[in-house]
Parts: C-alpha cells; structure tokens; sequence
C-alpha cells in the first residue's frame, strides 16, 4: 500500500483510545440532539429533556456523562442550572453527521 503524506503526524494509541471513548459518549441519539439543542444557546435540563421528550432524570445523566467527557459545562444562575457547550470542535462534529445523515426530503 502506498503511503500517503500528511502535514499532521499520526496520533499515538492512548490518544486514539481516548478519541474513541469520547466518540461512544456522542453515540446516542439523545446526546446528539443535546448537541444541536447547545450548539444554538444554554438551556436548563427541563428545557433540554423537554425538547428531547425524556424525563428529566433521564436528561440529567446524559448531560453529566458528556460534562465528565469535557463536551458540555453548566453554570447555576440563581435556583437553576444552565448547560452549554464547552468543546468547540462539537459544532464541526455536528456539521460532518449532518451532512452525511441528511436525508434526501431534508435537503
């Protein structure tokens, strides 16, 4: 096989494995739409689990798993709790899944 040249060096194996612990923590439906919900502002969990239709429980583990991954952070504002994204490279992650999982009666 021919090697191909790159400007970038190979990522070591601990890197690659912790890419891909993070890519299982983004491989959920739900968490999903949490990214394109966050991507356009912060929303408390009730709001966010509404617009998910999950129960509000149900929100708030996905939304400290992808805290614990570094992908969202929250802020309390008074009696509630803001999430919001904190990786910015989800909105470039988000751009790549839509566009190739658009389909055709979306375009």
């Amino acid at each position: 096989m021919a090697k191909k040249t790159t400007n970038k060096p190979p990522l070591e194996m601990d890197a690659l494995g912790q890419a891909a612990e993070c890519l299982k923590a983004l491989a959920h439906p739900v968490r999903l739409r949490m990214v394109q919900l966050l991507l356009h502002g912060r929303y408390t969990v009730g709001e966010i689990a509404e617009d998910c239709g999950i129960a509000e429980n149900l929100a708030s583990e996905h939304l400290r798993l992808m805290q614990r991954c570094g992908f969202f952070t929250s802020e309390r504002d008074g009696r509630r709790v803001y999430y919001s994204v904190a990786e910015p490279h989800l909105e470039d992650i988000m751009n790549c899944i839509e566009s190739r999982f658009l389909t055709e009666a979306g375009k």
